[in-house]
């Protein structure tokens, strides 16, 4: 049983600067609204484990599952009984502006829970996060 669900949005900047900070794992505290820790304990790279504190949510551990330089990443987390799969893509428009997807994948009887409880507010909330990404992007330069 999978459940899923995405949001995009169009960031301006460059895909490299858009990549190096979605990538800077350990940073992303700093800007995202909706956490409040994270950590990588190695490369960003298929197999490298790390750690992520939501803001109002539990902390838990994280592995990056697969790296597409410049294109996705995906990470994964245990969940009771199942896992949860983060999808990142990214795709240049050609007018100094990047497609930003984000797909959660819900995999297991969690599914119908995650989409009553957290999916609306997630959603809510994607375009605060897409501004901050824009923003970080910017002050990096």
């Amino acid at each position: 049983m999978m459940y899923s669900f995405s949001e995009s949005a169009a960031v301006a900047g460059d895909l490299d600067a858009i990549w190096a900070v979605e990538t800077d794992a350990g940073r992303r505290s700093e800007w995202d609204p909706h956490q409040e820790g994270s950590r990588l304990d190695g490369p960003f790279a298929p197999g490298t484990k790390g750690w992520v504190k939501p803001k109002g949510g539990p902390a838990g551990p994280f592995e990056i599952v697969e790296v597409e330089p410049g294109r996705s990443w995906v990470s994964e987390a245990p969940i009771p009984f199942g896992k949860l799969r983060g999808h990142h893509d990214y795709e240049a428009l050609g007018d100094g502006t990047v497609r930003v997807t984000y797909r959660t994948e819900i995999h297991g009887p969690m599914g119908p829970l995650f989409r009553l409880i957290w999916e609306k507010k997630m959603r809510a909330d994607m375009p605060r996060t897409f501004a901050a990404l824009e923003e970080e992007v910017a002050a990096r330069g």
